[in-house]
């Protein structure tokens, strides 16, 4: 199967959630929560991410999550990563709770396309406070991509992870797991990088947003939202329309994409130092805002 006949079909069995402009929505990807380790990428930028989206959640934002946002290729376990960064995970709950949290499954977390393997391991957790098994995400969904559509225009963004456009960690995702926990997990904790990751592979890199692009391209410049690769993208009007909100594991911050108003941002967390010496976290609008209408080409 080609990347073009996985896209394809992402986009035909996309969950699909009307939208007009006066929703909001936040997109993060490629959180990879681990177990708090040196290996654990996502802890250096845990209380970057946790103000981010506490801020999300007071102001009214839904949350969707594109994939890789739990790190299940070096841990064996969610128990584990529920435990390293739990906060995280009871603000996630309400998100959920409030019927906010919209949730896709990427290379790295690809078992959540299993209903059964979500149900069993997502659905509850065990607190020690009431020694038994409380609700966690009940009934809570993945999916491969979502479609968002708006009500007035009618206008669609896609939105997946982006692994359909890379052949090697969508269809051997199972051995490239395998890799990983015997072989790289060790070597990241000395600095010694994963070949096989996008994002660490530029020639890779390249190749998943070529392939991507000419799929947007053959399907009349339709707004296509991914991570995948961790680049952040921000096209302007009139070019492809391929946007890729970045990561949460960049060094010191996290990026992502706004949609609020009508309109498309890129955006940073990071902490940032004041004036009298104080650090705080601080966003930093990098791209936009842009009328998501602008896009529009049928």
């Amino acid at each position: 199967m080609s990347s073009k006949s996985r896209l394809d079909r992402a986009y035909k069995n996309a969950h699909r959630i009307h939208f007009d402009d006066t929703s909001k929505f936040i997109l993060f990807s490629d959180c990879h929560r681990g177990d708090n380790s040196f290996a654990d990428d996502f802890a250096n930028n845990r209380n970057i991410y946790f103000h981010a989206l506490k801020h999300y959640f007071n102001e009214g934002f839904s949350y969707c999550e594109l994939g890789d946002g739990d790190e299940l290729w070096e841990n064996l376990s969610f128990d584990t990563i529920l435990n390293a960064h739990k906060n995280v995970y009871m603000l996630m709950k309400q998100f959920h709770e409030d019927n906010r949290l919209h949730m896709i499954w990427g290379n790295h977390d690809m078992v959540y396309q299993d209903q059964k393997h979500v149900n069993k391991n997502l659905s509850t957790y065990f607190d020690p406070k009431v020694g038994g098994d409380v609700e966690l995400f009940c009934d809570i969904k993945y999916h491969e991509a979502i479609v968002l559509e708006h009500s007035e225009t009618k206008q669609e963004l896609f939105l997946c992870h982006g692994h359909q456009a890379d052949w090697w960690n969508y269809l051997f995702w199972k051995l490239s797991r395998f890799m990983v926990r015997i072989l790289w997990k060790p070597l990241n904790v000395m600095g010694i990088a994963d070949p096989t990751s996008p994002a660490k592979n530029y020639k890779e890199l390249i190749k998943i947003e070529r392939r991507t692009k000419k799929w947007i391209v053959a399907n009349n410049n339709l707004v296509t939202i991914t991570g995948h690769t961790h680049r952040p993208r921000f096209p302007e009007p009139g070019d492809i329309a391929f946007f890729n909100d970045g990561s949460c594991v960049h060094p010191r911050s996290i990026t992502g994409l706004e949609i609020e108003k009508g309109q498309i941002s890129l955006i940073k967390w990071q902490i940032a130092t004041t004036d009298n010496g104080t650090l705080k976290i601080v966003r930093v609008l990098l791209e936009g805002p842009t009328p998501l209408i602008d896009y529009k080409t049928a």
